[in-house]
């Protein structure tokens, strides 16, 4: 049997590769580290005896723990609210600076127009597709996780790769025209300027805010609704900073260097297609950001 500090050591160079499992299942940087830390402790309950994959084998674990919590996340999400409609919940983004030294980590990095489609997904489609597509685990092992046959598990994945490559777009907008859209729509809310902001939106634009329980969460359509709303920023655009934000270039809003709200852009043909805000501050916190205004002001 492997000796507990080889196991240690073992679970350690693991641990990266099992956290990107965990957030492309879960599309939460803490639901994932609690993902992972679960796997931790089955393994440290499990006989790895016979083990002869232990990275395989940590994979499945830490899927089937995601698979779990996507159903409990399903679950709650039917039971009937008293206060009504569900919240919108933008899932979370892995934010850094915008500088040369963080853009070669975009090409690791996950959208957040992706995670948005996968969590459309049924659970078993979500891992079957996430497991197989992004990181290879063959149908024959993911077949015992979501309790059907391996043909029938190649079929979710399908089913699940359609509704992916027919919701998100290309990366066709190259970093610098990113940049360029980034920096108008900056000066554009910054200055009020209505007609510039709409220069810069697809006409079928999409805007979902997450601002937290009990206030004005949700979903506006259209380049005028999604101009009107950007208006209202004027104020904290002052305080706004261009970031990587998942694998493009979004904005942290962060006034006298604390964050309170971060902006996502999905671009597509140079056009912005996708607007995610997050502004609850508990979200906000969890995200851990360390921001510093260079102004050192507003």
């Amino acid at each position: 049997m492997t000796q507990p500090a080889d196991l240690v050591t073992r679970f350690e160079e693991e641990r990266g590769r099992l956290r990107s499992v965990a957030y492309r299942m879960l599309g939460s940087l803490s639901e994932a580290e609690d993902a992972v830390q679960e796997g931790w402790l089955r393994l440290q309950r499990a006989d790895t005896a016979d083990v002869r994959n232990l990275s395989g084998w940590l994979t499945t674990v830490v899927g089937r723990i995601c698979l779990d919590m996507l159903r409990t996340r399903t679950a709650r999400r039917e039971e009937p609210l008293e206060d009504g409609p569900a919240e919108t919940r933008v899932p979370d983004p892995v934010i850094r600076p915008a500088d040369p030294v963080h853009e070669a980590e975009l090409a690791d990095s996950v959208g957040l127009a992706l995670l948005v489609v996968l969590d459309t997904l049924a659970p078993a489609e979500r891992l079957a597709f996430v497991l197989h597509d992004m990181f290879a685990v063959p149908f024959e092992e993911l077949a015992p996780i979501v309790e059907r046959t391996p043909a029938a598990t190649r079929q979710l994945a399908s089913r699940a790769r359609r509704r992916v490559q027919g919701a998100t777009a290309p990366r066709n907008t190259p970093l610098a025209r990113q940049r360029e859209v980034v920096g108008a729509w900056l000066a554009a809310t910054r200055a009020g300027d209505f007609e510039a902001l709409l220069e810069l939106l697809d006409p079928d634009v999409l805007l979902r805010v997450d601002a937290g329980s009990g206030t004005a969460s949700g979903l506006l359509r259209g380049s005028l609704a999604v101009a009107k709303q950007a208006a209202f920023y004027g104020k904290l655009a002052q305080a706004a900073q261009p970031a990587f934000v998942g694998d493009g270039l979004g904005i942290v809003q962060a006034p006298r260097g604390q964050v309170v709200a971060v902006l996502a852009f999905t671009f597509r043909d140079g056009k912005v297609v996708g607007v995610d805000i997050i502004a609850d501050p508990p979200r906000l916190s969890e995200l851990g950001i360390e921001w510093v205004s260079p102004s050192g002001g507003e």
